[in-house]
């Protein structure tokens, strides 16, 4: 007979002290993004049950992904982007976008990238504000379905 499983949302403020408690044994799972866990999971001290990823990570090719354990459609990513203030000079941003870009797809940025399985894509600004649109929209449906609110 298959036990009942609860979850409870805790909230914390910040990556730090959710570890703390995972890793003393406090929490039962967390989901936490792949730089913050790696070395933990490398160490044994971790497992790895699942991958919010489209696809399973180069790093950790033997998790798979939670679509693939019967959620199809399911992607929980982390990324990062470069913004600056919005009064930032024409001139100024479109240097600083050049240098950024130039940047990301050097080889030392991707391999440093590439060990915290994360990917370097180094696109245009307007390329970032569309996925950001993107992303706020999708988050929005899934907040506004689940009524998801602030704690």
């Amino acid at each position: 007979m298959a036990a009942d499983i609860f979850v409870l949302h805790v909230p914390y403020r910040g990556t730090g002290p959710q570890l703390s408690d995972l890793l003393a044994g406090r929490l039962d799972a967390a989901s936490v993004g792949a730089p913050a866990i790696l070395q933990f999971i490398k160490a044994g001290k971790l497992r790895c049950i699942a991958t919010g990823s489209k696809e399973r990570l180069a790093i950790l090719p033997d998790v798979p992904t939670v679509a693939e354990q019967g959620f199809p459609g399911f992607e929980m990513t982390q990324w990062y982007g470069l913004l600056a203030p919005a009064n930032l000079a024409p001139a100024h941003a479109d240097k600083l976008a050049v240098e950024a870009a130039r940047a990301i797809k050097s080889k030392e940025a991707r391999e440093r990238l590439a060990g915290d399985a994360a990917e370097a894509v180094g696109n245009t600004p307007a390329q970032f504000a569309q996925f950001i649109a993107q992303e706020q929209g999708r988050w929005k449906t899934v907040v506004s379905r689940a009524k998801i609110k602030p704690d």
